[in-house]
């Protein structure tokens, strides 16, 4: 474990006990006794805890890797469309849900989010992967191919999306669909923390894999190529990686945005920068990033809660704008 797994390790393991202490209702430490805030504690906001920190490693790995393999400081796990492909069927679950029986409406919208980013992996796999396996077409024309085909899949799925929503049967799922849209860890159960961990840290195996692949990558495409590197394995690792860590993530939560991109950012200058470095780090920095953000949005002021995905998005725009103005410098 180098030294900003060790950092944010340690961040980590202050950060959970607080965020169970946190809320509308504050508990005290010396407050553990039976009865109701055990009851909270163990349903309500252990749960969450271990969701949150599940999310955002999943999404600081797949942002760690993406950024690897595309060798952009920009790239972030949307652009690959497996997000917004799990969001298109979870709002599917929406559309059929008088069509669902009783018994397994709780689970018609993770198991549709699941394969919708199930069908956006076989997508990119389609698409990108035979050229990724072409010898002449390099790694480069790879990479390019795989970025197109993750943009056409994201727009598509986009495009899908907000179809259903003006198309909205009824008012009542065209305000679950902004919401959920909008992303939240409000109400998660265990349920949802058996769904996403599993996938999750499968996920995190198959980027863990892909690292040595990636680092010869960082040399330029013949070079690695010559290291012996195989495109079509390396992009089969990525595909299937990231499919699992942001589609168990957008199954549970909905979208949560731009932690893919910011969290190797706080992790690189730990580092010696190379994507075998910055996966592990990067998941345990998500893990801390999402925890904080949602033991803020429970303690904010406000008349409701503000969704997770927002609060994400409020912190990740200017970063995001600070990123172009350093790249515009040469900084980055």
């Amino acid at each position: 474990m180098n030294r900003a797994s060790l950092v944010f390790a340690a961040l980590l393991a202050v950060l959970f006990p607080l965020s169970l202490l946190a809320g509308r209702v504050w508990i005290a430490p010396n407050d553990f006794g039976p009865g109701n805030t055990m009851l909270i504690l163990a349903e309500l906001r252990l749960p969450r805890a271990v969701l949150a920190v599940v999310i955002g490693a999943g999404l600081g790995a797949a942002g760690a890797a993406m950024q690897g393999y595309l060798r952009n400081p920009l790239a972030d796990p949307g652009l690959f469309g497996i997000a917004p492909m799990a969001a298109l069927g979870a709002v599917a679950s929406f559309w059929l849900a008088p069509l669902i029986p009783p018994a397994l409406a709780a689970w018609s919208l993770p198991v549709l989010a699941l394969t919708g980013a199930g069908l956006g992996m076989a997508a990119l796999a389609l698409i990108a992967g035979r050229t990724a396996g072409d010898a002449a077409g390099g790694a480069g024309g790879g990479i390019a191919l795989f970025t197109l085909a993750g943009l056409m899949t994201a727009s598509l799925a986009g495009a899908l999306t907000a179809l259903a929503i003006t198309l909205a049967p009824s008012p009542f799922a065209l305000s679950e669909i902004v919401l959920w849209l909008n992303g939240a860890l409000t109400d998660r159960s265990w349920r949802e923390v058996a769904i996403a961990a599993p996938l999750v840290a499968t996920g995190i195996g198959v980027l863990a894999l892909a690292a040595r692949s990636l680092d010869a990558l960082t040399l330029g495409e013949e070079a690695a190529r010559s290291m012996g590197l195989d495109p079509a394995r390396l992009l089969g690792l990525l595909v299937v990686g990231v499919g699992l860590t942001v589609g168990a993530g957008v199954a549970v939560a909905g979208i949560i945005g731009f932690v893919g991109l910011v969290v190797p950012h706080l992790v690189r200058p730990l580092t010696d920068r190379l994507p075998s470095s910055l996966i592990l780090p990067s998941a345990l920095a998500g893990a801390c990033l999402v925890l904080a953000a949602d033991s803020a949005v429970r303690i904010l002021p406000l008349v409701t809660e503000l969704r997770l995905g927002i609060a994400l998005s409020l912190i990740g725009a200017p970063f995001f704008l600070w990123l172009l103005v350093r790249m515009r410098r040469g900084q980055v």
